[in-house]
């Protein structure tokens, strides 16, 4: 079922309200939980990224390459299990391991994690109704602060420009 789209025609530049409201509601709804998310900063991390990843997903895996290129950047994972049974498995592993950021590292770049965790209560229920409300159909799905929705696998220099581009914080 497809939103009806609406207009304001009355300023000079006319606007797509329906987008805005998403765009807001899409901001809000990602910036709502970041303790939900695993956090990863590079440099400074004066930028903010959010992503919706599973640890099965081969383009996930080609994006946090894309990131690995990006200097003050900090990116909040939402672990989303969605491709496989045992993604809320190694999804569960990741949460639960004592450094989640070097778990979701090993699992990117290995294929695997050297050390899990002992077992812990984990939000993946909340992330996956989070990306449901979201209307993320797939993984990964990056999104602004501003709650600008980049797409799936988005390379390192078209983040660099949407971040640009993202309005400055006040």
């Amino acid at each position: 079922c497809a939103l009806p789209i609406f207009y304001d025609l009355r300023s000079a530049q006319p606007r797509n309200i329906t987008q805005d409201t998403l765009q807001r509601i899409a901001a809000k709804t990602v910036t709502s939980a970041p303790e939900n998310a695993i956090k990863t900063v590079r440099g400074n991390g004066k930028r903010v990224l959010y992503t919706f990843e599973d640890p099965n997903c081969g383009y996930c895996r080609e994006l946090y390459k894309e990131l690995g290129k990006m200097n003050d950047i900090t990116v909040y994972t939402y672990l989303v299990p969605v491709l496989s049974p045992d993604s809320a498995d190694k999804a569960r592993a990741i949460w639960c391991a004592k450094d989640r950021a070097k778990a979701w590292d090993q699992m990117m770049t290995k294929g695997g994690i050297v050390e899990a965790g002992k077992p812990c209560d984990t939000p993946l229920d909340k992330n996956s109704l989070m990306a449901q409300r979201l209307n993320v159909r797939g993984t990964p799905a990056v999104y602004l602060a501003d709650g600008r929705q980049l797409g799936g696998y988005v390379p390192a220099a078209q983040i660099e420009q949407a971040l640009s581009a993202a309005p400055a914080k006040k």
